[in-house]
């Protein structure tokens, strides 16, 4: 389907540095793009991605900063004991104990978003997953689970570890009266995925509180999840929120 619609491959590089530069700037759009569309909530919300170099460390957004100001220079790299090894800022201990977990049970994730979005929480508040009611909320059909845990703020290693199992092999995960994870195979699709989420989220609250939905049948949702989960259509969804952000606010890009 990517093909028919033509969507571009994903970029190439002919070095560590510019792979690394590549995802450290759709990093910082990404959290600006997360600022823009409200999922800010004081210190929460945390996006990383593994350090092309050395996969065990991860860049992230440092701990205290609004995701309207992050720059590409703001970001701090942390290894596998959570110690800031690059940058001037400490890093959000929950963002260490969720990430670092999600990135050990699964190395074919480069990076994971996780915010208090508003209709994430609400969905999330009703234990519920997200249901097949458009098209696009297939993405994550077959693809979701539930974390019915709670134990206040994960701060500890073996809460994150949870939260990661919880996961599992899926791209997202709904976090009961807490919030909602994403991941995927690069930032640009582990970011595009929560906005996704969130959305579908909202429609479905939307439609469920007008009335009864016609959800999609399980065939139906799987064709859907084929062509609107494809992480190259994800990838380049995202790059077309990257392209804006950068028009708008072209300091993010400060190294």
């Amino acid at each position: 389907m990517t093909e028919a619609l033509g969507v571009p491959p994903a970029p190439t590089f002919d070095s560590v540095a510019d792979e690394r530069r590549h995802r450290k700037q759709q990093l910082a759009a990404a959290l600006r793009v997360f600022g823009r569309l409200g999922y800010d909530e004081g210190v929460a919300g945390h996006i990383t991605v593994r350090d092309p170099e050395d996969p065990e460390k991860f860049w992230v957004n440092p701990f205290g900063v609004s995701f309207g100001r992050i720059r590409v220079k703001d970001l701090v790299l942390v290894d596998r004991d959570g110690a800031v090894v690059e940058g001037t800022r400490a890093v959000n201990r929950g963002a260490f104990v969720i990430h670092s977990a999600i990135h050990d049970l699964r190395p074919d994730v480069v990076a994971a978003a996780h915010a208090h979005s508003i209709h994430g929480r609400a969905l999330a508040a009703l234990g519920a997953p997200l249901r097949p009611v458009v098209q696009e909320a297939c993405a994550f059909f077959e693809d979701q689970s539930t974390y019915t845990d709670y134990n206040g703020l994960a701060l500890e290693e073996d809460e994150g570890r949870r939260m990661a199992e919880a996961l599992g092999g899926n791209r997202a995960v709904v976090l009961q009266n807490h919030g909602v994870i994403t991941v995927g195979g690069s930032i640009e699709e582990a970011a595009y995925w929560f906005v996704s989420f969130d959305r579908a989220a909202q429609v479905q609250l939307l439609a469920e509180s007008a009335g009864t939905p016609a959800y999609l049948e399980d065939a139906a949702a799987r064709l859907a999840h084929a062509q609107f989960g494809s992480p190259k259509l994800a990838r380049f969804s995202f790059q077309i929120l990257f392209d804006d952000i950068v028009h708008a606010h072209p300091d993010l890009l400060d190294e």
